[in-house]
């Protein structure tokens, strides 16, 4: 019955991105390979999971986050997607970030092509140690991400940046501009925001941070927000996003001139946040 009602959901949630409901800002360029020497191996998706360390995840956030992922890597919805694919296969890179300066590749490329393979990078993935860091910087991230595919030995039909974090961006870069040099190389950029605090004063949460990530953050073909709010529910927001990833059932790009739309929500809000409880002092 599980199964059957995560199936539901994964099917909304798709007919929802066919139906354009994506929030996408911009569209990606025409399709285009990052590794093109002879001997990359040919996926159907590169996926880079880039996964907020900062301190306001507390550790409770980011064992979620870590099970989340190893659970939905080996899960039968995700498996059967892979097995869909035109070429069986996918390659994927997982690193943690947090301020500017702060990103560390927890695992390096690896293809998942199985179950064995998929088993092997969520061990790989969940025996990591765990870090903390100072800072939101989800344009450092996005920064960071991008050179990733240049040398990731896959030739992917897709490259997709897959960025969970529960906090806006307050350091380094402003983000809106790295997000649209990253769209503009044809990579899409898919969004998981954790919003499972309930903002209070004298913090950086927000309630609207999904509508942020939608406006803001994610980008291309078929981009999607998955936000959480649920402790419980965690997982299977992770799975329905991979899965959707994995599918790669893209609706027709929508190209919107991000200068002829006005974002819902301020896309430099959590550097006004910073500025506000800080009184401009920077601590990088």
């Amino acid at each position: 019955m599980l199964r059957k009602l995560f199936a539901a959901a994964v099917v909304a949630s798709f007919a929802a991105v066919v139906a354009g409901d994506t929030g996408s800002s911009l569209a990606a360029g025409p399709l285009r390979y990052s590794d093109t020497k002879p001997g990359a191996v040919p996926v159907d998706v590169e996926l880079v999971l880039a996964v907020d360390v900062s301190y306001s995840m507390d550790p409770d956030e980011q064992a979620l986050q870590r099970e989340g992922y190893a659970i939905a890597l080996t899960s039968r919805e995700f498996l059967q997607a892979l097995r869909e694919g035109a070429n069986g296969k996918i390659a994927v890179t997982y690193f943690e970030w947090a301020g500017p300066s702060h990103q560390k590749i927890v695992m390096p490329w690896r293809l998942i092509d199985g179950p064995e393979a998929a088993d092997a990078v969520a061990a790989e993935i969940s025996r990591a140690p765990y870090r903390r860091a100072s800072r939101t910087s989800i344009s450092g991230a996005l920064q960071f991400a991008k050179p990733l595919f240049d040398n990731s030995g896959y030739r992917g039909l897709r490259r997709v940046i897959d960025v969970s974090g529960d906090g806006a961006n307050n350091a380094g870069k402003l983000v809106v501009p790295v997000r649209d040099e990253i769209l503009a190389s044809g990579i899409t950029i898919n969004g998981l925001p954790i919003m499972l605090k309930r903002p209070y004063p004298g913090t950086m949460d927000m309630t609207d941070l999904d509508i942020y990530y939608e406006d803001c953050v994610i980008g291309g073909p078929g981009s999607f927000v998955v936000p959480i709010r649920d402790r419980a529910k965690f997982i299977e927001a992770t799975r329905t996003k991979l899965v959707l990833e994995v599918a790669g059932r893209t609706p027709e790009p929508r190209v919107i001139p991000a200068s002829s739309q006005a974002p819902r929500i301020s896309c430099t809000i959590g550097e006004q946040m910073w500025q506000k409880r800080w009184g401009g002092y920077d601590f990088q």
